[in-house]
């Protein structure tokens, strides 16, 4: 598992977007990216984050953020999720966990005792140049898209 840090370079990636477009890590270029990484479509965490960011989006499309996320769920089940929930991003199919494995958010985890792999929930905003900028690991679901502005509004 990798461990990335605010400066590093973002890693280079190759996937799908809900509707089967390629989309690589130059789509990042030229402008800020909220790459936000998330375990499952249409469950409760999941879903709260996504439509805090979909509530939010002209107001960090006005700081020049653009709002990409990624999870293991296949391009169908991205569709549905964003048909059922009005979301108005890009959402990745990233159905071999390639992309969350260069990130480094694919890794063990545990429930009630059971082991198993999955999405390490985390955001990171990447520069135009391809640069992270700021790296979120405590998720606020319910208000991600306030917690990723305020962040910005402390730094200027």
């Amino acid at each position: 598992m990798t461990t990335l840090r605010v400066g590093d370079t973002a890693p280079d990636f190759t996937s799908v977007t809900q509707d089967g477009q390629p989309f690589t890590k130059a789509n990042l270029m030229g402008q800020r990216t909220i790459l936000y990484f998330y375990p499952k479509d249409n469950t409760s965490g999941c879903t709260l984050e996504a439509k805090s960011l979909r509530d939010g989006k002209a107001e960090l499309a006005a700081m020049g953020f653009r709002i990409v996320g990624v999870s293991p769920d296949s391009e169908r089940s991205h569709r549905n999720f964003c048909a059922k929930h009005e979301l108005n991003f890009t959402l990745l199919a990233d159905t071999d966990h390639s992309v969350c494995e260069a990130f480094g958010v694919w890794a063990e985890k545990s429930m009630y005792g059971r082991k198993y792999m999955g999405v390490l929930r985390t955001t990171f905003v990447i520069d135009a140049e391809g640069r992270i900028e700021k790296i979120f690991t405590k998720v606020d679901t319910k208000n991600h898209y306030r917690q990723i502005a305020d962040a910005y509004k402390q730094a200027e």
